[in-house]
């Protein structure tokens, strides 16, 4: 096994966070009559749910399926999810909101391109009487409630990660290559933060990019320029907000002629991540359960179109500013450090993905030698 390889962590953030799942869990178990009155509406609803892009893979497998299938639980089947992805266009994500907003949606669950443009179509559904719930990042505008991840802690998770990666002889003249996410989303902007209260003073960063719709390619293009400027032996380490970019950054390494890969962060828990973490491309991911978050958004959606304000406030418990509103109503939902010592406790636990799925023929060595069968 390589040096690379046996470079582990063990966070503290997973006990952490499963604690707080299980709190969650035990908050959000309450039953629809709950709030002691009569829903303002039935259970035929009208849910739109409006995702930003399909690069990442997560929208398509997780978000939406797992979303339409709590709305339909909680409506006894007579809920409607009516589904559009904007394809990392906020121009066309504006036309599919206007269009909700047309056919007299009962709410609109909104995961916006980009959360500054998408402002004036909330403001619009808010004049139409439609409230808008903010799903995974948070728009501008008026926005009723807003759910996602612990974005912060997401960097914070990922550039501890990194430093810890590098091992006892590390130090600040280390060079890394930061590779952000999209200037458009705010969560990026975060991510960014909390990634550099945990990298600064402790490595150098050599380059840095913002990378346009978290698009890959853009990734594997920026990180050619940081081989093209500081060598590609002078690369300590990689600090990668999604899965997608990492992946890029990967074969811009590899056709750089680079064998022994540095550490490089990730976020998203991809099937084609996980695969890199247990071969040593890719150093962790951050795993963020995105069914849980897709049934908590379904779960506020409902709530709030009924009318069953108790529930609504038990779900939506914290409190978040937009540069345009303040203390609108949130839930932050815990993540966890995703390395090759966690798999099994992790993804597959929570039936992302079977054991067969990640340790295929071309994995199957790799798996037995970190124990994953």
């Amino acid at each position: 096994m390589s040096p690379r390889m046996r470079r582990r962590i063990a966070i503290s953030v997973a006990a952490a966070s499963m604690s707080l799942m299980l709190a969650g869990c035990g908050m959000l178990g309450a039953s629809e009559s709950s709030d002691g009155a009569s829903p303002t509406k039935g259970d035929d609803i009208t849910v739109a749910l409006l995702l930003p892009e399909k690069a990442n893979t997560r929208y398509e497998q997780f978000d939406y399926p797992f979303f339409k299938a709590k709305v339909a639980d909680l409506t006894r089947d007579q809920g409607n999810v009516k589904y559009a992805n904007a394809e990392a266009s906020s121009s066309k994500q504006a036309e599919q909101m206007q269009q909700m907003i047309d056919e007299k949606v009962d709410v609109i669950v909104l995961d916006a391109v980009d959360a500054k443009a998408i402002g004036d179509s909330v403001q619009k559904a808010k004049d139409a009487g439609i409230p808008v719930i903010a799903y995974d990042r948070l728009a501008e505008g008026p926005i009723d409630a807003y759910i996602s991840f612990d974005n912060e802690l997401v960097g914070e998770v990922q550039g501890r990660s990194l430093v810890e990666a590098l091992g006892d002889g590390a130090d600040s003249s280390d060079k890394i290559v930061m590779m952000n996410g999209s200037p458009t989303d705010p969560n990026a902007k975060q991510f960014k933060a909390g990634a550099l209260s945990e990298l600064n003073g402790k490595v150098t960063i050599a380059e840095s990019f913002d990378t346009e719709d978290w698009k890959p390619e853009n990734a594997q293009a920026n990180m050619a320029e940081a081989i093209e400027k500081i060598g590609k032996n002078n690369i300590a380490g990689v600090y990668s907000a999604n899965d997608g970019m990492a992946g890029g950054i990967i074969k811009a390494l590899d056709s750089a002629g680079v064998t022994d890969l540095p550490p490089i962060t990730g976020q998203d828990a991809e099937l084609a991540a996980v695969q890199r973490i247990v071969t040593g491309e890719q150093y962790m991911s951050v795993y963020k359960s995105y069914p849980q978050e897709a049934e908590h958004a379904a779960e506020m959606a409902v709530a709030r179109v009924q009318g069953r304000d108790i529930q609504f406030d038990a779900l939506a418990r914290d409190k978040v500013d937009s540069p345009t509103h303040k203390a609108i109503p949130a839930q932050l939902v815990p993540v966890v450090a995703l390395t090759q010592d966690n798999i099994k406790e992790t993804v597959v636990a929570d039936g992302f993905y079977k054991v067969s799925d990640i340790c295929t023929a071309k994995y199957e060595a790799d798996c037995a030698e970190i124990g994953l069968k």
